[in-house]
């Protein structure tokens, strides 16, 4: 009888506990490359974090080492570049966090990651009154090649 109800309480205890820690380890995890003066690249750490991503932000002096490193063609280049930490996954630019969250859900064949080139006026982190510029989110194809990933048409589609 008491061995099965300290069966029990350890049962409930597993059951209370686990979750949060497994939760914890289930985060995305992105390292955020920047430049340390971009104020835009807070802002959109700060949408990544509020939609559920950990982030590492590293501050780097040649923003263009990094994007050659990780083989980003300028005309895909935005001013930041994220890694998520477990699968290589490139991030540049200002992707909403939900559709982030969704290719890493579920990755396209043959992609490196994904892109939101230049600095679209009304992205994540590029927030500016109520003023907002169409744009697409790019697959960046481990050929070299893109293709559109999702159409961002409106502001609201972003959250």
């Amino acid at each position: 009888m008491l061995t099965t109800r300290i069966f029990a309480t350890l049962a409930v205890t597993a059951v209370l506990v686990l979750p949060p820690a497994l939760a914890a380890e289930q985060l995305e995890r992105l390292i955020v490359h920047k430049s340390p003066t971009c104020g835009c690249c807070g802002k959109w750490i700060d949408h990544l974090e509020a939609n559920g991503f950990a982030v590492t932000p590293v501050d780097v002096a040649d923003l263009g080492e990094v994007k050659r490193e990780h083989d980003i063609r300028p005309a895909y280049r935005s001013c930041h570049t994220a890694v998520d930490e477990q699968s290589g996954y490139i991030f540049e630019g200002h992707i909403p966090a939900r559709i982030v969250a969704r290719f890493l859900s579920d990755p396209p064949e043959n992609a490196r990651g994904l892109t939101v080139p230049a600095m679209p006026v009304g992205s994540p982190g590029m927030e500016v009154g109520d003023k907002f510029m169409p744009y697409d989110v790019l697959v960046l194809e481990e050929d070299g090649g893109t293709r559109i990933y999702a159409q961002v048409n409106r502001q609201e589609d972003q959250y």
